[in-house]
């Protein structure tokens, strides 16, 4: 496996314990792409990161990053490569700028490049007016910036990042992203995890992981196409009882609330509107707002994990009706 893919994995999988933490990953990441492992803590986000980044070997099957084999090569690959733990793992009694130095030894960055790429960095992670801090004084959100800023120290060409912005406050959030739109466009390939769904609809494609499987990888506007059936927002005055009611229609598959707006999905809108109109005026509940809509990226997710349940369901029920009576 090598170019022109920055990452491809065939079979992948990672057990501890006996237990499958990464089950039979099949990816192929183009160069230059923001690329989303997107699902839930236990799904096996963290631990394909690190899979990929050559910092443990899988059980089975095979994976190279930037043309080179995870488990033959992974000094030539921790090289080329940036990685951002999940929990910040700098030196907090040491400031910003010494920090920068510490990773510019480590990755062998010396002299006038030195100087010109910690300078530039601080002003690219805004970071200039706060260098003499030290780490353990950042806020939540510039310490994130800090340790993207000391993984980019040796200009990798890709970057791992494992849920970059988890406990940061929205604003810090947006920066963040700021940040790495523009590494983006500078050609670097990022390879994110994430629980958020809103973030993995900045992604240029989005591997959505469930156990350890990998549902489906796609773009964003793709995925959000496979919820099963269609898509009805209503705002009732009284959404508990009308999120009961609502529930019971037969056209409803299921019932997702979203502050005081209910999301229907349903086998048929139209039906769905006339019927759900009808039982919320028989129980004297009125209707703020009622309008078809199109799903999110959480509702995709969601329905395919429905979908996917369903399927290992069936499956296990025919491999039960296939076995002898003792």
């Amino acid at each position: 496996m090598a170019e022109p893919y920055a990452i491809q994995t065939k079979n992948l999988s990672k057990s501890f314990k006996g237990k499958p933490a990464v089950d039979g990953l099949s990816l192929d990441i183009e160069d230059g792409e923001i690329f989303g492992l997107v699902g839930p803590d236990g799904s096996g986000k963290t631990t394909t990161i690190r899979l990929l980044a050559a910092i443990m070997d899988p059980s089975s099957g095979e994976a190279s990053t930037a043309g080179f084999d995870t488990v033959r090569q992974p000094e030539q690959i921790k090289r080329c490569i940036g990685y951002m733990a999940q929990r910040f793992n700098l030196y907090r009694d040491l400031t910003v700028l010494e920090n920068l130095n510490f990773y510019a030894d480590v990755f062998d960055v010396i002299g006038q490049q030195r100087e010109r790429r910690i300078d530039r960095l601080l002003q690219f992670a805004r970071l200039t007016e706060f260098e003499d801090r030290r780490a353990a004084h950042l806020s939540g959100g510039m310490q994130k910036k800090l340790a993207l800023a000391c993984t980019l120290i040796h200009k990798p060409r890709i970057i791992f990042l494992d849920e970059p912005t988890t406990g940061v406050d929205p604003v810090s959030r947006r920066e963040f992203w700021d940040i790495l739109s523009t590494l983006h466009m500078e050609g670097i390939t990022l390879v994110i995890s994430t629980p958020y769904m809103d973030e993995a609809e900045r992604c240029s494609r989005v591997g959505l992981l469930h156990l350890g499987r990998l549902l489906l990888c796609d773009t964003p506007e793709q995925i959000k196409q496979k919820v099963a059936g269609e898509l009805v927002a209503i705002w009732p005055s009284d959404l508990h009882r009308a999120r009961e009611l609502l529930a019971n229609l037969e056209t409803v598959i299921q019932v997702q609330t979203y502050g005081q707006q209910l999301r229907l999905i349903t086998t048929d809108s139209a039906r769905t509107a006339a019927d759900a109109r009808a039982v919320l005026e028989e129980n004297d509940i009125q209707i703020e707002d009622m309008h078809r809509t199109q799903p999110r990226m959480e509702e995709a997710y969601i329905s395919l994990i429905g979908q996917a349940n369903a399927i290992g369901k069936a499956n296990k029920i025919g491999q039960a009706s296939k076995e002898p009576p003792r």
